[in-house]
């Protein structure tokens, strides 16, 4: 049982006022609307898009218009950018405020993805002060008003750190927030999060929230990294797939509300048909049909809204392979709704740990902190439409 707090302090990232120091990690494929909005039925926070490549958006491509499309239900417009050459990007933040396209507005620098950081990009782009530091302060000037944050990982991997010098980069930049998944890129999700680099961060940036990420499964663990870390608020990234109620859980255990019952089998298929539902909703407009990919999409978090639950192998596969809202209604009558919350089995992580391998970086990037022109080349090619970490 998670014990609840006093109300927590306001978590203020820039004029952004946070009752609840919770943010939603952008995850690709996962943090749409429909997904933001079911979180945001259960519980409050700062829920953040995909990750949008700052090249795709200032091209006005069809996807990444789709991605920076808000719910009028949706107060806060909350978009992250994914970008390597500060041209581009400072466009892209031009043009998010410019057109009141956000109200916040991220810079990935956490991504682990092999075909990203090969060119530069991701995790492995802070190793450049020099690229680092030039597109964190013209992304902030961009930006004006809007509070601009950052986020990032400890570094490429054990010898090779960066996060410290980018921690006081950012902050010197006039960033409102930065906020570390406290693993390094070769880790990518595999292992312990180093909760520890999280404390050190805190104590090197003073000035501005730090906010950590990183095996953050239940409320209790969220208590438990403010409460050894000593940061100011938490990034709930994997540790919500298929567990929207987990908001609930956090607002209350922050001191706002009262925490819910742990869900039925029926209260998660009720979820899960709610998230089939938005998903087809956000979908409208696809060439496709929006029933149609909606129910595609909600095919990848059955095993995830399930986990630890007592439904047959069979069914399941039925669930991976739905076809319309109405396919979806008859095989959840086949639920046994008063099934308890089956505890342990149904806790613990979610999404694909990965293992750890060396990571894929462009020639001789190590042996600078700056770029050359093989580096620049190097980078000119990292916009890819790859996931954020």
């Amino acid at each position: 049982m998670t014990t609840a707090l006093a109300p927590a302090p306001i978590l203020r990232i820039g004029p952004l006022d946070l009752d609840v120091p919770v943010v939603l990690a952008p995850m690709a494929g996962i943090t749409n609307t429909a997904y933001r909005r079911l979180c945001a039925e259960y519980g409050a926070g700062l829920y953040v898009s995909e990750m949008i490549t700052s090249r795709a958006l200032v091209e006005r491509t069809r996807e990444s218009m789709r991605l920076i499309t808000f719910h009028q239900s949706e107060t806060t417009r909350s978009v992250q950018l994914y970008g390597v050459d500060p041209a581009t990007v400072e466009a892209a933040v031009t043009m998010l405020r410019e057109e009141d396209r956000a109200d916040h507005i991220d810079l990935n620098f956490g991504c682990p993805v092999p075909k990203v950081t090969r060119k530069g990009g991701g995790s492995a782009l802070p190793w450049k002060l020099d690229l680092f530091r030039d597109i964190v302060e013209r992304a902030v000037r961009a930006a004006g008003p809007l509070p601009l944050t950052v986020k990032m990982r400890k570094g490429i991997d054990a010898d090779h750190l960066t996060y410290l010098e980018a921690g006081r980069i950012a902050e010197g930049a006039g960033v409102a927030s930065i906020a570390l998944h406290a693993r390094t890129a070769s880790e990518f999700y595999s292992g312990h999060a180093d909760w520890s680099a999280i404390t050190k961060l805190k104590e090197t940036v003073t000035d501005v929230p730090v906010l950590g990420n990183g095996d953050i499964w239940s409320a209790d663990d969220a208590l438990r990294m403010m409460a050894e870390t000593g940061c100011d608020g938490v990034v709930v990234g994997r540790g919500c797939l298929g567990k929207p109620w987990l908001f609930g859980d956090l607002a209350a255990a922050f001191g706002r509300g009262v925490a819910p019952e742990p869900p039925s089998l029926g209260e998660v298929a009720d979820a899960f048909k709610r998230h089939a539902e938005l998903l087809v909703e956000f979908f409208g407009d696809d060439a496709d049909g929006g029933e149609h990919r909606g129910c595609r999409d909600i095919r990848k978090h059955v095993a995830w809204y399930f986990k630890g639950y007592g439904v047959g192998g069979q069914l399941r596969s039925q669930l991976a392979q739905v076809e319309s809202l109405a396919h979806l209604d008859e095989l959840l009558g086949q639920l046994e709704r008063d099934q308890p919350y089956p505890g342990e089995p149904a806790e613990g992580q979610r999404g694909r740990a990965g293992t750890p391998k060396s990571p894929a970086l462009p020639d001789r990037w190590l042996e600078s902190r700056t770029l050359d022109a093989a580096d620049r080349a190097a980078v000119a090619g990292a916009e890819l439409d790859s996931s954020g970490g």
